[in-house]
């Protein structure tokens, strides 16, 4: 029997609805026999997943998706097999995190300059079970308060990119992200390549230490597939896959939706020497 894997999935210790446990019972009427939880800079809801796999026949891989940016342009860098509960990672992740938190208060601020003012940072980070908060917990908390009819809303109308209430995230590069996965022993692989739009960048990437490229991505036409099959054969990068699964927050998409042949964990344990 093939075997399939999701390689990208959020739950609500980053920016998705659903908890470790709810992830990991969804996975099996979606077909799954591995998943890989990659939240936004946290790697908190990753213990809680593999303690809930434990109770069903999954296996969970210890991932993350770290933020980075470009020349203006968010460039997310997918990391599989880190080890996780090194405590220097954690502290560098925590840095990551806490520029997260300073990011979130200046918009807040910056919606009070425009009259928005019962909204506080407390409470939108409750939203979030970890210290990775995000433009989609402050979208969530702005809906709630009926300042915009839906997340979307949000963005187009105040947080998205040259709206009044924006901030600049944290400033690594996508070299800096490879390297704090390559530091601690994980494989490193440019997420959503076809939603980025920098493939200019692939090679250099590549020279930095990227092992895979994620081909397999929800909504994708067929060409555009194998166009990114081709630039991974190009490159001699894995082709990873998986839905971004967010939840109630993201629209189109649902576990299992872009999956992948379990060989393709077999070729991340190969990369990552386990």
């Amino acid at each position: 029997m093939t075997r399939f894997a999701d390689l990208h999935i959020h739950t609500d210790y980053s920016d998705g609805t659903m908890s470790p446990r709810e992830i990991v019972q969804g996975s099996i009427p979606a077909g799954l026999t591995c998943l890989s939880i990659t939240d936004h800079d946290t790697v908190d809801g990753i213990d809680p997943a593999i303690s809930a796999a434990k109770d069903f026949d999954i296996e969970v891989i210890p991932g993350i998706e770290l933020s980075a940016e470009m020349a203006g342009k968010d460039i997310h860098i997918l990391g599989y097999f880190l080890d996780h509960q090194n405590k220097t990672f954690i502290l560098e992740l925590q840095q990551i995190q806490e520029a997260r938190q300073d990011r979130i208060r200046q918009m807040i601020q910056n919606l009070k300059k425009q009259g928005i003012d019962n909204i506080d940072f407390e409470e939108v980070a409750s939203l979030a079970r970890s210290k990775s908060v995000g433009r989609p917990h402050l979208a969530m908390m702005l809906q709630k308060k009926g300042w915009v009819g839906s997340i979307r809303g949000a963005f187009d109308k105040y947080i998205g990119e040259d709206c009044l209430a924006y901030v600049e995230k944290f400033k690594q590069t996508p070299y800096e992200a490879i390297g704090l996965i390559r530091k601690f022993g994980g494989v490193a692989v440019l997420a959503h390549p076809m939603v980025t739009l920098r493939d200019e960048l692939i090679p250099s990437f590549v020279d930095a230490g990227l092992s895979g490229l994620e081909v397999f991505y929800p909504n994708q036409s067929s060409s555009i597939i194998k166009y990114y099959q081709g630039l991974a054969v190009k490159y001699n990068l894995i082709m990873t896959g998986g839905s971004d699964f967010h939840g109630e927050n993201k629209d189109n998409t649902y576990l299992g939706k872009s999956k992948v042949s379990y060989q393709i964990v077999e070729d991340l344990k190969i990369a990552a020497g386990i």
